[in-house]
């Protein structure tokens, strides 16, 4: 019974996710379809269990407990350890269900730092990225080749740059792999502040939390600016930022990377999802 009781709320938990939209907190949405099945996995699973106990109720002993030879002793014991097992395995149900659904601001950025992850050292493996998308671990040389000149054409071909929902990582990857091509370029994009504590009086970094596959390799992405005098931002001040892009050395970074020098901006409210999706 205790099996049917988890099924039934994993199964629940998983279409409440769906039916309030939180399911994109956790995963790139194009991927939506394999949570979506399981829905349908954790009800089938479901019936097949009720089935189960209820032929197990069916075929009970009718003959005196006390002939049966059954060790108690030993069936108490092992009642213990289903309500721990039962315990252990609702608390993802429950925690997801009453617990609120944590949007990631600049308090995490702070906590994580920034860094390219390609200087940084430690765990080679690690799939968080900050500032700069890489995708490249992804796809094999020659395909991350072909889609990156894709990338860069259509980004040519605009009279100006605008990262849109969903184009967002794509053409922002697509920035940082050809920051020279764009030199001069009109650019324009919304994302949350986040002052570290490196930066001159008049820079800020715009970003943005973009997931990949999933929640385990999201990142926060973005692009440093060079404010007007008149732009005071503070960190989670969510703003849509034009300006002119230029290549500016980073030392903490040991790096180039791209600046965009704001010449028009506008305080906005968070988007619905403040969060972006790699769409490729």
């Amino acid at each position: 019974m205790f099996r049917i009781f988890v099924l039934i709320g994993f199964t629940y938990l998983f279409f409440h996710l769906h039916a309030s939209g939180d399911i994109s907190k956790y995963i790139n949405m194009k991927y939506s379809y394999i949570s979506e099945s399981a829905i349908y996995i954790f009800i089938l699973f479901t019936l097949i269990s009720l089935y189960f106990y209820i032929k197990g109720d069916n075929h009970e002993h009718d003959h005196d407990c006390d002939h049966c030879g059954h060790n108690h002793a030993a069936e108490e014991n092992r009642w213990w350890k289903r309500g721990i097992a039962f315990l252990i395995m609702i608390t993802p149900v429950l925690t997801g269900l009453f617990l609120p659904v944590a949007t990631l601001d600049s308090n995490i950025v702070e906590k994580k730092g920034l860094s390219f992850p390609v200087y940084a050292e430690g765990d080679e493996y690690s799939q968080h990225q900050f500032l700069q998308p890489d995708t490249s671990s992804y796809y094999g040389k020659e395909g991350y080749s072909e889609m990156m000149d894709k990338g860069l054409n259509k980004l040519e071909k605009a009279d100006s740059i605008k990262l849109e929902e969903d184009s967002f990582l794509n053409d922002l990857e697509t920035i940082y792999n050809y920051p020279g091509q764009f030199m001069g370029e009109e650019m324009t994009l919304t994302g949350f502040a986040y002052k570290d504590k490196e930066l001159a009086a008049n820079q800020v970094f715009l970003l943005r939390f973009g997931i990949i596959h999933c929640i385990a390799d999201s990142g926060v992405y973005g692009i440093l600016l060079d404010l007007p005098d008149d732009l005071k931002a503070n960190n989670d001040d969510w703003l849509q930022i034009t300006g002119t892009l230029d290549n500016v050395y980073y030392q903490p970074f040991k790096k180039t990377i791209p600046v965009l020098k704001v010449t028009k901006w506008k305080k906005v409210s968070e988007p619905n999802d403040p969060y972006v999706y790699r769409q490729n």
